[in-house]
């Protein structure tokens, strides 16, 4: 079985929604989304570990995005009461980061793999950016968005629904990887 097979295998027990591989030359980084961190509109921005500044700036994202060999998106879709539910979207975020782990974790046959999720982190009560170093950084999930990734356009590369539908929310996330699985580490460090 090849990689691709194996992290499909072990993605399909994940409680993913959708799978589908991304080519990687049809990447694109864009600045216009890493303004949007910059401005605020989701709040975690100089706040977390997994966001920017602390990622790294858009050309450090890109590098390390394009040291892989291959990039597996991943979504979990969720429903709501209505289109207004936030507790049911924070219910599906945490569900989502969930799912996240379990694919992190059924996949430690690859080194050096990288986990990009949705939002910010969200492991501790108060983040320890940017005064300590982060107190869980196996665990820590990178902002797909802070990459400067349009995950619509990473879902249609990948062959994804980009939206799960009426009364539905959908959080995507991005599984890096180097084409020759190797023995159990955890990877990517900033």
């Amino acid at each position: 079985m090849d990689t691709r097979q194996r992290i499909l295998a072990a993605a399909a027990g994940c409680g993913l929604f959708e799978t589908g591989f991304v080519p990687m030359e049809s990447l694109r980084f864009y600045p216009e989304v890493r303004a949007a961190c910059e401005s605020g509109q989701c709040g975690q921005y100089d706040r977390c570990w997994a966001c920017p500044p602390a990622v790294g700036t858009l050309e450090e994202c890109r590098a390390r995005v394009l040291s892989y060999d291959g990039m597996l998106l991943f979504s979990g879709r969720y429903t709501l009461d209505d289109p207004f539910d936030l507790e049911g979207m924070r219910a599906g975020l945490v569900a989502f980061k969930n799912a996240a782990d379990r694919l992190d974790a059924a996949t430690a046959f690859l080194p050096g793999r990288l986990i990009l999720a949705n939002e910010g982190c969200g492991r501790c009560a108060v983040c320890s950016w940017p005064a300590a170093p982060c107190r869980k950084p196996r665990a820590l999930h990178h902002a797909i968005e802070g990459y400067g990734f349009m995950v619509h356009e990473l879902a249609a590369a990948a062959g994804m629904a980009y939206m799960g539908g009426p009364n539905t929310v959908t959080y995507f996330g991005a599984l890096l990887f180097h084409n020759t699985p190797g023995p159990a580490q955890k990877g990517a460090s900033v």
